[in-house]
């Protein structure tokens, strides 16, 4: 099974804004970890890819 970054992105934004909802103190933290996840993925693809099966 592979999952891309892209594909988990949705499922973080979900996750991240139900936690906001419940606590919203946690919204800098939340934020921060997304944004430097998805700044990891851009500058470092290599690290999130699966190697394709032939």
């Amino acid at each position: 099974m592979n999952i891309d970054i892209v594909a988990l992105q949705p499922l973080f934004a979900l996750l991240f804004g139900i936690l906001i909802l419940i606590l919203p103190r946690l919204l800098n933290y939340l934020i921060a970890i997304y944004l430097i996840i998805i700044g990891l993925s851009g500058l470092f693809p290599h690290l999130f890819a699966t190697p394709i099966a032939r």
